[in-house]
């Protein structure tokens, strides 16, 4: 029987001693493969990226484009004025920083309720564990008329806050509370699983050095689970910048002063100004697309 010829580059293993993985009869398995073209030969590949082609075109690229020319039918001068109407620049202002700011909230309480959902053992922990992912299950509608109900003057939680002076509902404050409801989530499960993977030793090795609480949490727990927390932050800001059902509740929908971008989208659609509709929802989509860009150059950044 002849040796088998190792010198040919038909197939190779590639990522040797990361990605193969041994198997004795039949070599190097589980890695990629690459072909003597340099094309990588995994089996369906072509069919595979067709269909998440498709797929993404379909239900990703087609809206999108058809959301950058649909303003144009109007000319720049109408698509321009359209977004730059006092009404369209304040909406699309308080709904920017509502959700700026309702992300703001979510990082700290969410990165609170990761650790002790994953840090300690308490009773009902599984419930609570399961109520973290009601703003996903419930509708946005259910939820806004449930905390309208509860922050307005005379609800369980507004009465007390109304008689300090303080007015939640109806008003920029019940968008916030609205947004921090809706975002608080994608903070929790996005720190959560890294959490989980860093053990308590680290802690304990940490202050076993002299590093006090502050200093472990500084200098050891935080660099690790920055990027995940800026994940969060860039999900919970992405939701609520464009969150409807669970605003226009508790929102009070007053032109200039409380009423979101996407109301002012729908408002124009049923106007049939689908070309004004359609250049707030592109401002809205630019806005969006340069805050994430910032988030995700800020996680490469840290993870070089």
């Amino acid at each position: 029987m002849s040796a088998p010829d190792f010198s040919r580059t038909d197939i190779i293993a590639a990522d040797f001693g990361r990605s193969g993985q041994r198997d004795d009869d039949r070599g190097w398995i589980g890695g990629p493969v690459v072909t003597s073209h340099g094309r990588l030969g995994l089996p369906g590949f072509r069919l595979a990226a067709a269909i998440v082609a498709l797929w993404l075109g379909l239900l990703v690229l087609l809206p999108l484009s058809a959301l950058v020319l649909r303003p144009w039918e109007s000319g720049w001068g109408g698509a321009w004025a359209a977004m730059t109407s006092p009404r369209a620049l304040a909406s699309l202002r308080l709904s920017f920083g509502t959700a700026l700011v309702a992300a703001a909230i979510d990082v700290p309480v969410g990165v609170l309720i990761a650790w002790v959902l994953t840090r300690y053992r308490f009773p009902g922990r599984a419930l609570w564990d399961a109520v973290v992912d009601l703003p996903f299950a419930l509708p946005t509608a259910v939820a806004g008329i449930a905390l309208a109900t509860l922050y307005a003057d005379t609800g369980w939680i507004g009465a007390p806050l109304a008689a300090l002076g303080i007015e939640v509902a109806f008003g920029v404050p019940g968008i916030v509370v609205a947004l921090v409801f809706a975002g608080l989530p994608f903070v929790v499960r996005s720190v959560q699983p890294v959490l989980m993977e860093l053990p308590p030793e680290i802690e304990e090795a940490a202050a076993t050095l002299g590093a006090r609480r502050g200093q472990v949490v500084r200098r050891v727990l935080l660099p690790m689970l920055l990027p995940a927390i800026i994940t969060g932050f860039g999900l919970a800001f992405a939701r609520a910048v464009g969150e409807y059902g669970s605003v226009i509740f508790i929102a009070g929908n007053v032109p200039l002063i409380s009423e979101i971008a996407p109301l002012v989208i729908i408002t124009r659609l049923e106007q049939f100004d689908y070309a004004g509709a359609a250049a707030v929802g592109l401002a809205m989509l630019l806005g969006s697309a340069a805050i994430l860009a910032l988030t995700g150059a800020l996680q490469r950044r840290l993870a070089r």
